[in-house]
C-alpha cells in the first residue's frame, strides 16, 4: 500500500526526537509535506518554535514539545502528552545526539555519561514509550538516525561511536523481535552532513564533502514511502566524494 494514499484517509502521527535543527528538522519538514501530524521534540525551545513556524508557513501541521531526553520522566510525559493531544505515535524518529571530538583518554567519564545518556539510553526510553501501542495496533515505524561511526572506525569519537554502534546493535535485535508485529525498525546511517554538530571551522573546510541535511531527510522519507511488504533494514548514505577521514 502506498503511504501517500493512506495519508488521504488519515494523518499519521510522527514524533521526531531532536527536531529543532539539522537532520531532525529537515525530517520533520519532509513528513509534514506529505500530510502527517508532526510532533517535534528538542531541548532548544526557541529553535523548536522556529521549526514549527516554518512547517506551518509551508502548509503543514507541526507541533512543538520541548523535551530533554536525558531525563526519562520527561520523555514519558512528552509521549503521554502527544497521545493525549493527537493520537498514538505511528512513526518514531530517533535523531537527537551530542558528541565531543576527543580521544578515549581525553574524554572524561562525565562526558561519556552525558553522551550515552542522550544518544543511547534516551532513545531506548523513547522506543519504550511508543512501542506497546505499535505492537497493539500491529503497525509502526522506528527510524534510528545513526552515523557512519556505527560501522566504520574514526579516531577521536570513542564515546559517540559507542552510542551509535550500541543503537545499531539494539535495533537489529528489536527488528527481529518486531517483524511478526508488523513494526518496522530502520537504521539510517549517514556519513558527514553539514550540521551544527560540526564546528564552524570543520564545516568551512569540508563543506564540499558534506551532504545536506535535507538530502538525508529525503532518503528517510523515501524508505517510508516504499511498499508495505518490504523494509529497508539499514540504509548507508555517504557524500558523493566519500567519507571525511
Amino acid at each position: 500500500m502506498n503511504h501517500r494514499r493512506v495519508i488521504e484517509m488519515h494523518r499519521p502521527v510522527v514524533w521526531v526526537v531532536g527536531a529543532s535543527r539539522g537532520i531532525g528538522r529537515e525530517i520533520a519538514k519532509q513528513f509534514a509535506q506529505i500530510g502527517c501530524v508532526v510532533c517535534l521534540s528538542g531541548r532548544n525551545s526557541k529553535e523548536l518554535k522556529s521549526a514549527v513556524t516554518e512547517i506551518g508557513e509551508a502548509g503543514g501541521r507541526g507541533y512543538g514539545f520541548p523535551c530533554d531526553i536525558s531525563h526519562p520522566i520527561k520523555i514519558l510525559a512528552t509521549a503521554q502528552r502527544i497521545k493525549r493531544e493527537h493520537c498514538d505515535v505511528e512513526v518514531l524518529v530517533n535523531n537527537a545526539g551530542i558528541t565531543v571530538f576527543k580521544s578515549f583518554l581525553d574524554t572524561s567519564l562525565k562526558e561519556f555519561d552525558e553522551i550515552i545518556t542522550t544518544n543511547l539510553r534516551g532513545h531506548i526510553v523513547c522506543i519504550k514509550a511508543v512501542l506497546p501501542s505499535m505492537v497493539k495496533r500491529k503497525c509502526g515505524w522506528i527510524f534510528n538516525i545513526l552515523s557512519n561511526a556505527a560501522v566504520k572506525t574514526f579516531e577521536g569519537s570513542a564515546a559517540y561511536t559507542a552510542t551509535k554502534a550500541g543503537m545499531h546493535g539494539l535495533a537489529k535485535v528489536l527488528r527481529e523481535e518486531m517483524r511478526h508485529h508488523n513494526v518496522k525498525v530502520l537504521n539510517i546511517i549517514p556519513g558527514a552532513a553539514e550540521t551544527s554538530m560540526w564546528s564552524n571551522t570543520m564545516r568551512r573546510k569540508y563543506r564540499h564533502r558534506m551532504m545536506k541535511a535535507k538530502s538525508v531527510a529525503e532518503a528517510v522519507l523515501l524508505t517510508y514511502q516504499m511498499p508495505d511488504d518490504v523494509v529497508v533494514d539499514d540504509m548507508v548514505i555517504r557524500p558523493l566524494q566519500g567519507d571525511i577521514d
